[in-house]
């Protein structure tokens, strides 16, 4: 069993650093024994868990389940046998799955990421940042970052902060063409619309706010991304509805600046979230509390 379970523990370390070479060398053994390991594993599971090429080395559909499931199991392991040493505690090391939504993690979570990585030389990352819903435990990833509501799941969460949603628009185009007072007012106003933010166009959600549900309009634009969207409306062309991180800069410029104020939808939270399990591995305790720390400090 013991001999399995290191077998299991070299494969997580190919897998890991996509290299045969670079596990031998994290592990301190030679690249033959290395890859000893990994045949006699997939020689006693009847699958082939790599792909190998003479530059690279992947994973196979069954070597992406099994990654998943070994590493449940080591980090079981080593909660019963307190495997952790003082050393790891001390300078954890590894690679981290993360994963958030793309805009907000370019802006916000990279920066988290960058400054952990200064802190802890020995951990690596990967950062998946995509506009879905990343299914943690099917996909591999040890944290993500959500915003909004979280829907009941087995997942742990860390709330981190929240962030807003409101109307923005150019001093320009105000100055020009006049403040809505109501979201009622937007009808008779150029709008701009985020196929992002908004799946349906023409209609902005006020969720309630001030007795204000959903609200008509006719955009003359319509763009597919938030950037676009916040590009746009700081050009003069209308007024748009998004997420405060969206127009972040263009607020801080000036370029934009918020309406409807009164009327603008509850806040929605920002949790830091992980698979279930009693056993939190030192370097993913430390990410979780490093980005919840940083994301706090701007949206606390």
């Amino acid at each position: 069993m013991t001999d399995r379970l290191d077998n299991i523990a070299i494969f997580v370390a190919v897998a890991e650093h996509e290299s045969f070479a670079e596990a031998a060398r994290r592990l301190n053994r030679t690249p033959a024994a290395i890859t000893r390991a990994v045949a006699t594993l997939e020689e006693h599971l009847r699958i082939r868990l790599l792909n190998r090429t003479t530059r690279s080395v992947s994973l196979t559909d069954e070597g992406a389940r099994y990654l998943e499931v070994s590493r449940r199991l080591l980090a079981a392991y080593g909660e019963l046998e307190g495997l952790e040493t003082q050393a790891d505690r001390v300078q954890p090391h590894g690679i981290l799955q993360v994963t958030a939504p793309a805009m907000f993690g370019r802006l916000h979570v990279l920066p988290a990421i960058s400054s952990f990585l200064n802190l802890y030389p020995k951990v690596d990352i990967r950062a998946l940042f995509l506009d879905r819903v990343v299914s943690l435990v099917d996909e591999g990833i040890d944290v993500g970052i959500r915003l909004g509501d979280l829907p009941d799941s087995s997942l742990r969460a860390v709330r981190a902060g929240q962030i807003s949603m409101g109307v923005y628009a150019s001093p320009d185009y105000l100055a020009r063409h006049g403040t809505p007072q109501t979201p009622q007012d937007l009808g008779n106003h150029a709008t701009i619309s985020s196929l992002a933010v908004h799946p349906i166009p023409d209609r902005w959600s006020f969720d309630g706010a001030g007795g204000v549900g959903h609200v008509a309009i006719k955009p003359r634009l319509v763009v597919n991304t938030n950037d676009a969207a916040a590009d746009a409306a700081a050009a003069g062309l209308g007024l748009i509805f998004q997420v405060c991180y969206q127009v972040d800069a263009h607020l801080r410029s000036g370029a934009l600046q918020q309406v409807l104020v009164d009327f603008a939808p509850p806040s929605f939270p920002i949790h830091v979230v992980h698979p279930a399990g009693r056993f939190v591995p030192t370097k993913l305790r430390l990410f979780i509390d490093h980005v919840a720390k940083e994301l706090r400090g701007r949206f606390g």
